[in-house]
């Protein structure tokens, strides 16, 4: 990425509120899970964030305490930083945030009001079980292209070993997942992973 400042003018922030608009509405599973859409719009295709700054954008905010969605003001406040400082910051953020939040804040609580007023209809059932494997995919898709940065993952089996080890542990025992994370962590810092 280079030094100077991107130019963005108001079809730029129109666009990328649009854009998380409709990812809000994709976002079964948690703003995360569309990380990988995000990332094709803001490092692929418009080219206002590199893949490491995208990369520890996300990792910078999952490590903060707070909500999981707190990764998308960061990508906000970073696509701001790179067009103008602090005021664009905060446009960028406040921007990416609504984008995120509103289309599905109001359509999650609409519709969990009506399911909770239909749970016994078999089409609510249906639904609920349904939508398991689609977030589960989408998880996946987003661990795939936030793994993949470089293309070094994808020859890092040790590391796939140990995230399929800890997903079977996870669905068929009872451990805690932070016993997990501190295993995969000083395996990081023996370097095995």
């Amino acid at each position: 990425m280079s030094a100077a400042p991107l130019l963005l003018d108001w079809h730029d922030w129109l666009g990328l509120f649009g854009h998380f608009l409709l990812l809000s509405l994709l976002s079964v599973g948690g703003a995360i899970s569309t990380a990988p859409e995000m990332q094709r719009y803001l490092v692929a295709d418009k080219h206002w964030l590199s893949q490491i700054h995208f990369n520890e954008s996300i990792a910078l905010a999952q490590a903060a305490p707070g909500p999981n969605v707190l990764f998308v003001a960061l990508l906000g406040w970073n696509v701001g930083m790179q067009a103008g400082g602090i005021g664009a910051a905060m446009l960028g953020m406040t921007i990416a945030m609504t984008g995120i939040l509103l289309p599905s804040t109001v359509l999650t609580y609409n519709a969990a009001r009506w399911a909770q007023r239909n749970a016994e209809l078999r089409a609510v059932r249906a639904f609920k079980l349904g939508m398991a494997p689609v977030v589960v995919a989408l998880m996946l898709a987003t661990s795939w292209v936030l793994g993949s940065a470089g293309g070094v993952a994808v020859r890092d089996w040790p590391l796939w070993l140990l995230t399929a080890a800890s997903m079977l542990i996870v669905w068929r025992t009872r451990v805690h997942i932070l016993w997990l994370l501190a295993g995969g962590a000083l395996l990081g810092a023996a370097g095995l992973v």
